[in-house]
C-alpha cells in the first residue's frame, strides 16, 4: 500500500520515514513541496496521506482540499501532523477532510499504530467498494436478464394472439416499428421508444377472450357481436392491469386507449384530446395504418397512398394531429418498411380492430362498395 508524506522540513520528513519504514507491505513516497505531492497523487492511487501544516506556498489544509475535491480521494484517509494548537486550524483541518491529527513531536510507536489503523480501514473500505461494485454488476445482469424475458414473453404472447387469429407476424412487427417511428419523431426519449416499441404488439391482447366464432367470422358481425368484440379492450386492460413494470404500464394504456378517437367518440369510454393516453393516440394510427394496407378475405389491401391519404384525412377526428403530423414526416422510412417485402401480408379480418370504427354495419354506401372496411374484429 501506497503512503504519501508531505513536510518541507528535511528532518521531519526523515523522522516520519524512520518511524514508519518499518510497517510491511508499505512503500513510503515523501515531498517536501505540497504541490508535487499533489500532482503525484492526482495521477497515482495512495492509500494514506500524512501531511505538515505550515509549509510554503500551500498549507497542509490547502493540500487535503485540493486532493478531497477528487472522487478518488473521498475515502483516502489525511492525516495532519503538526505542532499547532490553534482550535481554528484544527477545525479547518477536519472541515477540509482530515481524518486524524499527530502533534509534534510525535512517538513512534503510537504513529505506527495510527498508520496501522487507517490502512487497516483503507483496505477494508477497498474491499467493500470490490464487493459493491460485483453485487452491483450482478444486480445489473439479473436485471437485464428479468427485462429480456419479459419482452421476450411479451412479444411471445402477442405472436400467440396473431396465430389464433390466423395471421402472420408481419402485423405486429411493423404495428410496432411504425409506432416506434412516430414516438421518435414526437421527440420521446430513446427508453419509451423502445417500450412502445416493445409494447405495441399487445394492443389487442384482450382477443384472447373472445370466441371463436366472432374472433374467426369471415363476414359481417351483427350489432351484438359488435359489441362483444368490444370486450376485447376490457379483456386487454384486465390481463396486462396491475404490473408493476414500466413496460406492462404502457402496454395497458395502449389497449385501454388505442380505439378511442381524438374527437371524442371512439370507444370504450369516448374519452378525446389529450385524455387519451399519448402512447394509445401513437398506436392507433400504425394499427390502422397497417391493417389498411394488408389484404383481408373480404377486401384487397389498400395501395400505401391510399392509406396514407386516409390516415391524413382523419387528423383531428379519429386521430391526434401532432401524431399524424409526425407519421407524416416519417412517410419515408414507413414507406421502406412497407416495400422491403414484396408479399403482400396476408392476414384474418379479425386484425382489423382498429379499423371497424371507419365503417357502420348499418350504412347502405358500406353495402355497396365492399371493398371499404367494415367494421369487424
Amino acid at each position: 500500500m501506497k503512503v504519501v508524506l508531505v513536510d518541507d522540513s528535511k528532518s521531519a520528513l526523515f523522522a516520519l520515514e524512520t518511524s514508519l519504514n518499518d510497517l510491511t507491505g508499505v512503500t513510503l513516497i515523501s515531498f517536501l513541496l505540497p504541490e508535487e505531492a499533489i500532482a503525484y497523487c492526482l495521477s497515482h492511487p495512495v492509500d494514506l496521506v500524512f501531511t505538515d501544516y505550515v509549509m510554503p506556498g500551500q498549507t497542509g489544509i490547502d493540500l487535503i482540499k485540493t486532493l478531497k475535491q477528487s472522487p478518488d480521494y473521498a475515502h483516502v484517509p489525511m492525516v495532519m501532523v503538526t505542532a499547532e494548537q490553534d482550535r481554528g486550524i484544527l477545525i479547518g483541518a477536519i472541515e477540509a477532510g482530515a481524518t486524524e491529527f499527530i502533534a509534534k513531536p510525535f512517538d513512534k510507536v503510537e504513529l505506527q499504530a495510527r498508520a496501522l489503523n487507517l490502512l487497516q480501514l483503507r483496505r477494508a473500505h477497498r474491499e467493500l467498494s470490490r464487493q459493491t461494485t460485483i453485487l452491483e454488476d450482478e444486480v445489473a445482469r439479473a436485471t437485464q436478464e428479468l427485462a429480456a424475458r419479459e419482452e421476450e414473453m411479451i412479444w411471445r404472447l402477442a405472436r400467440a394472439i396473431e396465430f389464433r387469429d390466423g395471421a402472420t407476424g408481419d402485423h405486429i412487427s411493423r404495428v410496432a416499428q411504425i409506432s416506434q417511428f412516430i414516438a421518435e419523431d414526437l421527440g420521446l426519449d430513446r427508453e419509451t421508444c423502445r417500450m412502445i416499441y416493445l409494447a405495441a404488439p399487445l394492443h389487442d391482447v384482450g382477443k384472447i377472450g373472445i370466441s371463436d366464432s366472432i374472433l374467426l367470422k369471415p363476414g359481417r358481425l351483427t350489432p351484438e357481436e359488435i359489441e362483444e368484440m368490444r370486450m376485447h379492450v376490457e379483456f386487454g386492460v384486465q390481463i396486462l392491469g396491475n404490473g408493476t413494470s414500466r413496460l406492462l404500464k404502457i402496454a395497458e394504456a395502449i389497449a385501454a386507449g388505442h380505439h378511442e378517437k381524438w374527437d371524442g367518440t371512439g370507444y370504450p369510454k369516448r374519452i378525446g384530446g389529450d385524455a387519451i393516453p399519448l402512447v394509445a393516440r401513437i398506436v392507433a394510427i400504425a394499427d390502422v395504418f397497417e391493417a389498411l394496407c394488408t389484404e383481408r378475405p373480404y377486401k384487397k389491401a389498400w395501395p400505401m397512398d391510399k392509406a396514407r391519404a386516409h390516415i391524413v384525412e382523419q387528423s383531428g377526428q379519429h386521430f391526434d394531429p401532432a401524431c399524424v403530423a409526425a407519421f407524416e414526416r416519417q412517410w419515408p422510412r414507413i414507406e421502406v418498411l412497407l416495400t422491403s417485402n414484396d408479399a403482400v401480408p396476408t392476414a384474418s379480418p379479425s386484425l382489423v380492430a382498429t379499423t371497424e370504427d371507419y365503417a357502420s354495419l348499418t350504412s347502405p354506401e358500406r353495402q355497396k362498395q365492399p371493398e371499404k372496411l367494415q367494421e369487424s374484429r
